[in-house]
């Protein structure tokens, strides 16, 4: 008989310990606005850096005293988490040299860059 409880009480704890709590609709639901909000967000950043490189690099083509040629950082914020840098197109080996890249994003304070060419058409975004 002792056994017989001993056995249900154990039984008892390990059924209530793989039980886990069900989480309302409502939570998941909210966990999918997040996702999506975030990712809209995203979204308006990368929107937002392009058109204000390609406004920035038309802004500075259009003055003098600014050689395209090395391949300048034009912002190291053009949006949060966005940098604007010259490149040739095609690309060549001075474009890869890091003293002619963005401070901002060769430290990690910006992790996404949108890079244009001397007629500020983009070549690249990541």
């Amino acid at each position: 008989m002792k056994k017989r409880a001993l056995l249900s009480i154990a039984v008892g704890l390990l059924l209530a310990g793989c039980a886990s709590p069900i989480k309302p609709l409502t939570s998941a639901s909210q966990t999918i606005e997040q996702t999506v909000n975030a990712e809209q967000q995203k979204q308006a950043d990368k929107t937002q850096a392009l058109v204000k490189c390609q406004q920035l690099c038309q802004d500075t083509l259009s003055s003098d005293g600014v050689d395209f040629e090395v391949g300048p950082c034009l912002s190291n914020e053009i949006a949060p988490d966005w940098v604007c840098d010259v490149v040739h197109e095609p690309r060549q080996a001075v474009d890869n040299l890091t003293a002619n890249q963005c401070e901002a994003f060769r430290q990690g304070r910006a992790n996404h860059f949108v890079e244009v060419d001397g007629n500020c058409n983009v070549v690249q975004t990541r």
